[in-house]
């Protein structure tokens, strides 16, 4: 049994339009323009040069939700 309230709650979330959606597309761009060399914090760094303001945890947090990883690049 599901109660009345929770499922009335969940169905309203998923109407919900996704609020970081644009720039979950900016740090993709972002990540595939450096090669998948940029980590949160230097994305981070880029979103707020492009106008998109989002604490650090939180780009973390899409990055994961993504699944963007940064590739470490090996010094010669």
């Amino acid at each position: 049994q599901l109660p009345r309230a929770t499922f009335y709650y969940h169905l309203k979330r998923m109407e919900n339009a996704d609020k970081y959606q644009a720039a979950k597309e900016e740090i993709v761009a972002i990540y595939h323009e450096n090669k998948g060399r940029y980590a949160y914090r230097r994305i981070t760094s880029e979103l707020h040069n492009r106008g998109f303001y989002l604490n650090h945890k939180t780009v973390q947090r899409l990055m994961k939700l993504l699944g963007l990883i940064c590739c470490v690049r090996i010094k010669n």
